[in-house]
């Protein structure tokens, strides 16, 4: 029998051990993006170099790749709330891309009120993701419908009402793109590292990685809502109110979404183009999925996808490959992560 003072002592390769799932399947994934670099472009050699180091070859490149992982980063940690609970949220695109508008919509119509306004607008654009998630759970609690489904169906209609507004009655006559007015000055977050797009948001992402954790593993909610994802009937019979966290998890993770999407606006854009959030919803998923619902492993899972379309957009510029090459890339990582050999690589048998 192993003893528990022996696992305490090497916490360092106990993580390592977690990690190796997700360490190989990273490993495959940029093998493939080698041997398609080999296949499809002329010149592979150079088509790699831009590929593995244009993202880190001045600072542009370095802040932007950065910037890139931040609303990925919300996104994985709406999914992990979300999954841990036992809920399914595949609703983030639409939740990412009205969240972003309504927050866009009500900083225009603050933009008299300075900080307090853009506080106000970020928590609005929080609160309209948070009930697009939350619908669903509020509909599986009545009717138990399943919420993989609605999340993805209410999502799906979002994203085309949203995109109506856009370039109907919000968009800004006085520009050549579809997209709203732009927000106030005063609301946009200040740059960290120019000539690049990162801004302050990332402290922001940072801050909310901490209290996810703090939240899951340090309050008595975040314990109930664990315990419900890993039995609920267990969770029912402790006396835990089980309809509670058929909403709540899913309302936090859509409000996560919701506030990627703002921050993505007051960030970088500084107005919402029409479906400027493309593909951002399924990236925060399998963000997640590379982590494993861990909150803290979330900001390497983002940094890397982050990585790989920045490296993507360098290699088209610069070789002969297009940005898609990014996209086959993110698919292998979506088909490995469903591998559930692969996810218990490095996690040893208990020794009773």
């Amino acid at each position: 029998m192993r003893s528990q003072s022996t696992q305490k002592q090497f916490p360092l390769i106990q993580a390592f051990r977690a990690s190796l799932g997700a360490l190989l399947i990273v490993a495959i994934a940029l093998v493939s993006l080698v041997v398609l670099s080999l296949l499809l472009s002329k010149t592979p050699g150079k088509t790699l170099r831009y590929f593995f180091l244009g993202p880190i070859q001045n600072t542009y490149y370095f802040g932007n790749m950065i910037n890139t992982a931040i609303p990925l980063l919300f996104g994985g940690l709406g999914v992990s709330l979300a999954m841990r609970s036992g809920s399914f949220n595949l609703g983030g695109e639409g939740q990412l891309y009205g969240g972003a508008f309504v927050a866009t919509i009500t900083a225009l119509a603050l933009a008299s009120w300075g900080t307090a306004g853009a506080i106000i607008a970020l928590l609005f654009g929080a609160v309209a993701g948070g009930l697009l998630a939350g619908l669903s759970g509020l509909l599986r609690m009545k009717w138990n419908t399943n919420e993989l489904i609605t999340t993805f169906l209410v999502s799906n209609a979002v994203v085309l009402i949203v995109s109506y507004l856009i370039a109907g009655p919000f968009m800004d006559p006085d520009t050549n793109l579809i997209a709203t007015r732009k927000i106030p000055q005063s609301f946009r977050f200040t740059r960290i590292l120019e000539p690049s797009n990162l801004s302050a948001a990332l402290f922001v992402a940072i801050i909310a990685v901490i209290a996810v954790h703090m939240y899951l593993y340090k309050t008595k909610s975040g314990y109930e809502l664990r315990m419900f994802g890993s039995n609920p009937r267990f969770a029912r019979y402790g006396g835990i109110n089980t309809n509670w966290y058929r909403i709540w998890p899913l309302f936090l993770s859509g409000a996560f979404y919701g506030l990627g999407g703002g921050m993505a606006i007051f960030g970088t854009y500084y107005a919402c183009m029409k479906e400027f959030s493309v593909g951002m919803g399924w990236n925060g998923l399998a963000v997640a999925l590379i982590a494993r619902f861990r909150p803290a492993a979330v900001i390497p899972a983002a940094l890397f996808f982050a990585y790989i379309e920045s490296g993507a957009r360098n290699a088209m510029l610069h070789s002969d490959v297009t940005f898609e090459i990014a996209s086959i890339v993110q698919a292998v990582v979506f088909f490995l992560v469903t591998s559930s050999v692969l996810q218990q690589v490095g996690k040893k048998r208990r020794m009773i």
